[in-house]
């Protein structure tokens, strides 16, 4: 059916895809554009990163990883569901521009985190490769 690099370039398109969006609804929001949260926008960013979520399993499974036992990988997921909840309140949930600020930073550093850690299969991340 799919081999291991189909389903990795999926993964990765949809990663490149969903953060892509997620920037522009970022900017979105923060410029006042209405549009960043509009019900089209929100269901195609869901969509897109349930793709990356199958893609993401079926990966794990065809490689027989378990983030238990791959710390990598591990903090890869727990880096998820903090990325997630900086998403909710820079798109959402903050009170104030400032706060949605913040935390639209911070997803973004967080991604950039996940992203090292992805490319090093280290928890390190980018810190392994500039650490010597």
């Amino acid at each position: 059916m799919f081999g291991y690099v189909t389903i990795k370039h999926l993964h990765v398109a949809c990663v490149v895809l969903s953060i892509g969006l997620f920037v522009l609804r970022g900017a979105g929001v923060l410029a006042g554009v209405g549009i960043a949260n509009h019900a089209l926008v929100r269901r195609l960013s869901m969509g897109l990163d349930t793709c990356l979520l199958v893609f993401a399993i079926w990966l794990t499974v065809l490689l027989q990883l378990t983030p238990l036992a791959v710390p990598w990988l591990g903090l890869k997921l727990l880096l998820l569901v903090v990325y997630i909840v900086l998403g909710t309140f820079a798109l959402k949930r903050a009170r104030s521009w400032r706060g949605k600020l913040l935390c639209y930073l911070a997803a973004i550093a967080t991604v950039f985190w996940m992203y090292g850690i992805a490319k090093a299969h280290h928890p390190l991340g980018w810190v392994r490769w500039w650490g010597g």
